[in-house]
């Protein structure tokens, strides 16, 4: 990762061009659950090299990252056609570990439609075993987290799923 590169750090990064496909429908006619993952996905791996994780240095590190947990929230409906807006924000990290969080904007009306929470976690592809990330990889993505950090932290970051008792 060269330093150049690092300097121009994109708080958070934005991933657009995403568009609401028919075969993502579901019979209530909205996006169906199972397609925000998708979408989720598709702005990652739009943002994945910015983070650290350009192909080259991982097919070279014969390194992966696999997701550990996920939570996702569901805001509103996106509908068939509609484009969205990814944000993705680096919350931390540590010799394993990467916790991120995206936020799906509609792109026209710019409301949040969905959050998604990851916990990723770095891979050795030899042992398919959780492994540490390279010190070059734990730098850049200090400096992901340094740029990031100014950014206010979504109030669905952490939350749990729990039906409250009575008092």
């Amino acid at each position: 990762m060269n330093e150049s590169a690092a300097a121009a750090i994109d708080a958070p990064f934005v991933a657009d061009g995403i568009a609401v496909r028919p075969e993502w429908i579901d019979f209530n006619g909205h996006m169906n659950v199972a397609f925000y993952v998708r979408a989720f996905d598709i702005a990652l791996d739009k943002v994945y090299a910015r983070l650290g994780f350009d192909p080259a240095r991982m097919t070279a590190a014969n390194a992966s990252t696999f997701t550990g947990e996920m939570h996702i929230t569901y805001q509103r409906e996106l509908k068939l056609g509609d484009s969205v807006r990814v944000t993705t924000q680096l919350l931390g990290f540590d010799a394993k570990r990467i916790h991120l969080v995206q936020c799906m904007y509609h792109a026209r009306d710019g409301y949040l439609a969905a959050t998604d929470e990851w916990l990723l976690l770095y891979i050795d592809m030899t042992r398919r075993r959780v492994g540490e990330m390279p010190d070059e990889l734990r730098r850049h993505l200090a400096r992901v987290r340094d740029a990031h950090a100014a950014l206010p932290v979504p109030p669905e970051v952490g939350r749990a799923i729990a039906l409250r008792r009575p008092a």
